[in-house]
């Protein structure tokens, strides 16, 4: 192989629990991956609801009842049976603490992050801040302390979510996610051409991502 490292690519939602489940697989996948030192990984920007108010404070369970309209009993099955898998792999999904937010702001972070080299931390913090931890996740004094967590300058990180910072940077990922014809997160890229939908077994990654490794070897034997 040459130098040339592997990309991937991630649209997700800091509230979509199939985005923190696929996430896990993803990095159980790379963990057992021979070449996984030499993959980055990139998230880019997805809002699941964008029409929530920045102060929205509901129960993500009581939001599905009465802004998405799912039967109450429908809503409570449907998310026991995400906590079920979550616990299957390590994750502890609390639905009776996630408080529904506007997740613009903590998107404008991770870009933040990005550029800090701490995306991927930030991203599992947020996972476990909402789905766990039952912060609020559009509040950006909370944003500020889970930057400061994962070794993030805290006032920075404050500063770039009280101004328009970033704002472009999640606007453009979302409109390409447009262009690519997502309309479901999470949504995986891996070299720019082999794309998974949804919350994957590990083993689909593994495939994909022994797929992709092979191809290219091949390719540059051909072209030696």
């Amino acid at each position: 192989m040459s130098n040339e490292r592997l990309s991937i690519d991630i649209w997700s939602d800091v509230m979509c629990p199939w985005c923190y489940l696929g996430d896990t697989m993803l990095d159980q996948a790379l963990q057992e991956f021979e070449h996984g030192d030499q993959v980055d990984v990139k998230y880019h920007s997805y809002q699941l609801m964008p029409e929530l108010a920045p102060e929205t404070d509901m129960n993500l369970n009581e939001m599905l009842v009465t802004e998405r309209g799912y039967p109450r009993e429908q809503a409570e099955a449907m998310n026991a049976e995400i906590a079920k898998r979550g616990d299957a792999i390590g994750l502890e999904f609390r639905f009776d603490r996630a408080v529904a937010a506007n997740t613009r702001a903590a998107h404008r972070l991770l870009h933040f992050a990005d550029e800090h080299g701490r995306q991927h931390e930030l991203v599992i913090r947020l996972f476990k801040a909402f789905f766990t931890d039952g912060l609020k996740v559009g509040n950006h004094e909370v944003l500020a302390d889970l930057a400061a967590e994962v070794g993030l300058d805290r006032d920075a990180a404050l500063a770039a979510l009280n101004s328009e910072q970033y704002e472009d940077a999640v606007t453009a990922d979302i409109d390409l996610a447009r262009q690519y014809g997502i309309n479901g997160v999470p949504f995986f890229v891996i070299d720019g051409k082999y794309a998974i939908s949804g919350a994957q077994p590990t083993e689909t990654f593994r495939q994909a991502l022994d797929t992709v490794w092979r191809e290219r070897s091949v390719g540059e034997a051909t072209q030696a």
